[in-house]
């Protein structure tokens, strides 16, 4: 018979969680809101890379603390109650950005009739999954203050109705797309339609849309209609908006879904699931006493830019890994001496076997979705995991006896790779690659398992926990 248990019920608090979390993530300047929002509610102070201070001089133990840089990237950490320089940061790290499309610095388009808005393709997206959906947009938006002296603030902004969508082309006009497949051009064939020109001039009266203030520079970029959408979201005047870095987004909310309420069907689950559970392990791993008797700070990473290769100063390839941690450890001495105790876990989305395409997957590497984390692993290091790395990950998951698989991908097949060799290679730090499975990775909308989800809570909280003590009854170098 059915238990409570085997339909996953159990799972389900966790899920709907995330689906709250993932509900307001619209762009990666809001996932990162969303983070301080689990954060502050946690306790943790906000602190800033501007200030020009000895950091050494805020940090307490028994504190928590976080910053952000470019709204897009986000820091947390928790010192131990009794942690003293030297010992070591315990890490985990997600990224906040999926592929999108992303509107252009000039998006006015248009043809025959329809006022478009001209995007550019951000990652490597399953773009054709964009075609027919309901969409708007969100982003950050730079707004001039009205004041006597020039004064900028960034605002976010998500429009939450439908008001863009790229329509499919008819079969009829399509004849070959059953023999050749769906073929697409991105330039040409990803434009959204905002309106049509026949009920815009009925609001626009003629020649109203070109009217623009000197240095109006929006206007002559942007559609009117597109920026006067904006201005009402914001509720500024529309010649306050100076810029904008805006993507396009699904209009549809994340679900549960599945006969027993099993599987989370959502947007950016790559990786805006990884950063949720790695943000809320760290948040619990610290609740009540349990960061009193922690002797190494324990810290989560959240970077922008990883699906265009984490080149970016907010990126994991840029420096800034390393210059946080040298700033929070404030001992140059003992800085390489704690770096080789610290530990990094890249938590990055894994690809689940797949029912209609098992010949994907090498076949004794076959991530299940309800099985568990997975270690990654790749010999050419487009995973950072090894066999010490792996070890530390396994003896936690065997002790508390949580679920957890292996991958690595076909000698015929290329391997994606993550924030963990980069993070690895540019700080020196130990570090192992993992990943929730999951179906149709940089689709618009993914699909996971929850069990999956709250397995891997599980074990990271754990993770944080006891790396310490574990890692002390290790021996290698």
């Amino acid at each position: 018979p059915t238990t409570i248990e085997s339909t996953g019920q159990e799972a389900l608090p966790l899920a709907q969680e995330f689906c709250k979390f993932v509900h307001g993530c619209h762009s990666e300047f809001h996932a990162v809101k969303q983070a301080i929002s689990l954060l502050e509610a946690a306790g943790f102070t906000r602190i800033s890379e501007k200030e020009d201070v000895d950091w050494s001089s805020l940090i307490e133990p028994g504190k928590k603390y976080y910053f952000t840089r470019n709204q897009s990237t986000i820091f947390a950490f928790a010192v131990g109650g009794e942690y003293k320089t030297g010992n070591g940061f315990v890490m985990a790290g997600a990224h906040t950005d999926s592929p999108v499309l992303k509107v252009k610095p000039v998006s006015k388009a248009g043809a025959h009739g329809f006022i478009q808005v001209g995007v550019e393709c951000y990652g490597g997206g399953l773009w054709n999954t964009w075609f027919d959906r309901n969409l708007t947009v969100a982003g950050r938006v730079i707004v001039k203050a009205d004041s006597e002296k020039p004064k900028f603030e960034c605002k976010l902004v998500h429009i939450p109705r439908p008001i863009l969508y790229i329509p499919n082309v008819a079969i009829h006009l399509n004849r070959t797309i059953y023999s050749e497949g769906f073929k697409y051009n991105k330039q040409t064939h990803l434009l959204p339609v905002l309106a049509s020109e026949q009920l815009n001039k009925k609001v626009y009266k003629k020649g109203q849309e070109d009217q623009k203030k000197d240095g109006d520079q929006a206007a002559v970029e942007h559609h009117p209609l597109l920026l006067d959408l904006i201005a009402k979201e914001l509720k500024v005047p529309v010649e306050n908006i100076v810029d904008f870095d805006l993507s396009l987004c699904d209009t549809q909310p994340a679900c549960i879904h599945g006969a027993y309420n099993e599987f989370i069907a959502s947007r950016g689950l790559d990786n805006l699931m990884m950063s949720f559970i790695c943000t809320k392990a760290l948040v619990d791993s610290c609740s009540g006493d349990q960061l009193k008797t922690e002797k190494q700070i324990r810290l989560v990473a959240l970077f922008d830019h990883e699906e265009i290769g984490s080149s970016s100063q907010q990126g994991a390839a840029s420096c800034m890994m390393n210059r946080v941690l040298q700033r929070i450890h404030a001992d140059p001495k003992s800085y390489d001496a704690a770096i080789r105790k610290s530990f990094f876990v890249s938590a990055d989305m894994a690809h689940a076997i797949h029912p209609n395409y098992p010949a994907k997957h090498e076949a004794k590497h076959r991530p299940m979705i309800h099985k568990g984390l997975v270690i990654k692993k790749n010999g050419n290091q487009r995973y950072a995991t090894n066999a010490v790395t792996t070890f530390i990950l396994e003896q936690i998951a065997k002790k508390h006896r949580i679920p957890i698989q292996k991958f690595v991908v076909r000698n015929d097949m290329g391997c994606g790779s993550t924030i963990g060799p980069i993070i690895s290679s540019n700080t020196g730090v130990r570090t192992v690659d993992v990943g929730v499975p999951q179906f149709c990775m940089h689709s618009i909308r993914e699909m996971c398992g929850t069990l999956d989800v709250l397995s891997s809570y599980h074990l990271m909280t754990k993770y944080f926990l006891e790396f310490y003590e574990l890692d002390n009854s290790l021996k290698v170098d």
